[in-house]
């Protein structure tokens, strides 16, 4: 039995003969036989090539081009497979990442830095006028502040980026084969190497302010959260973004009205007896889990059930729409 190890192309098949009776009957050739057989299934015929040595073919040959539509099991194995493919490519994913950020401020004397200025200049302006408008202590709320501009900041990137993904790589897409997830890790990687950069603002706020994380093993699995949600969040934006032009001036309009409905610039305690209501907002639970911690307090069971929940029901919607179009991206791009 002998399995090719590609598609026979017809100019091969012409150098070895080959007497052919049919298009889609049984294919003869002088070194291998070769036959084409059609399905009825209820999608349409679908055609199997299968090949075998003797001169002619026998109905336990091996198929050498399976064009029949995967199942869904096998969908998503294939899905799964891809995600551990861009893992073992982290290596790359990293350098291309590093890159991305190094082609970005070429020429600056700055580069990332400035967005760190930036956010410094934000966090000035907007703790002096918030804390007076709010009525709150400048000590207390110039932190909180800091924290949840940079936490934003790296969740409102990602976001905008996010239908731009596999977009903005339609070259290297097209031109080499590389897992489709690997550039949502590409993305990632680019957006903390500029989250790192707008820590250094964290750190000088808490340090003016004598601000010590009293619950630091909780970063732990907030981070851990973060960046699966980060995945989920990419890879979904960039399926629909690469299939829908329209989603990236609407990603924008919606995250410009969630950085005024989540509480970002105001405590969330402002809400009194209706604070319970920040809970359908994805973002809330899952910048409290980081927040709170860093600020000295312990994120309540429900704050921590809700992220999950979120969670669940974002990768739940992703790998549906990753096992299901995933082949599609190609084509879209």
């Amino acid at each position: 039995m002998i399995a090719f190890p590609r598609v026979l192309s017809w100019g091969e098949m012409r150098e070895w003969g080959r007497e052919i009776k049919s298009p889609l009957g049984e294919l003869r050739a002088t070194r291998y036989s070769l036959s084409w057989q059609v399905l009825n299934e209820r999608k349409g015929p679908i055609v199997v090539m299968r090949a075998s040595s003797g001169s002619v073919c026998s109905g336990d040959s091996e198929p050498v081009l399976d064009l029949r539509p995967l199942r869904w099991s096998d969908q998503l194995l294939a899905a799964w497979r891809d995600i551990r493919w861009a893992f073992s490519l982290f290596p790359l994913a990293l350098s291309l990442g590093w890159l991305d950020i190094k082609l970005r401020y070429r020429g600056s004397v700055l580069g990332p830095f400035w967005l760190t200025i930036s956010t410094i200049v934000m966090v000035g302006a907007l703790g002096v006028l918030y804390a007076r408008l709010l009525h709150m202590d400048l000590r207390g709320f110039l932190p909180f502040l800091s924290l949840s501009l940079v936490l934003w900041g790296y969740i409102s990137t990602l976001a905008n980026e996010g239908p731009g993904t596999f977009v903005q790589q339609a070259a290297l897409i097209h031109s080499a084969r590389m897992p489709v997830s690997g550039h949502v890790l590409r993305a990632i990687i680019r957006n903390l190497l500029v989250l790192a950069h707008n820590i250094v603002v964290i750190v000088i706020v808490f340090a003016i302010f004598h601000v010590m994380p009293r619950h630091g093993l909780l970063i732990l699995p907030a981070f851990a959260l973060w960046l699966a949600d980060s995945a989920a969040l990419t890879l979904l934006l960039g399926l629909i973004g690469a299939r829908f032009r329209d989603i990236p001036p609407l990603v924008a309009a919606l995250m410009q009205i969630l950085f005024f409905v989540t509480p970002i610039i105001w405590r969330p305690e402002l809400l009194q007896g209706s604070r319970h209501i920040l809970l359908f907002d994805p973002f809330y639970p899952l910048i409290e889990c980081v927040r709170e911690p860093l600020l000295g307090a312990l994120p309540s069971r429900t704050i921590w059930e809700a992220a999950l929940l979120h969670s669940v029901l974002l990768w739940s919607v992703t790998l549906v729409l990753f096992a299901r179009f995933r082949a599609r991206v190609a084509y879209w791009v």
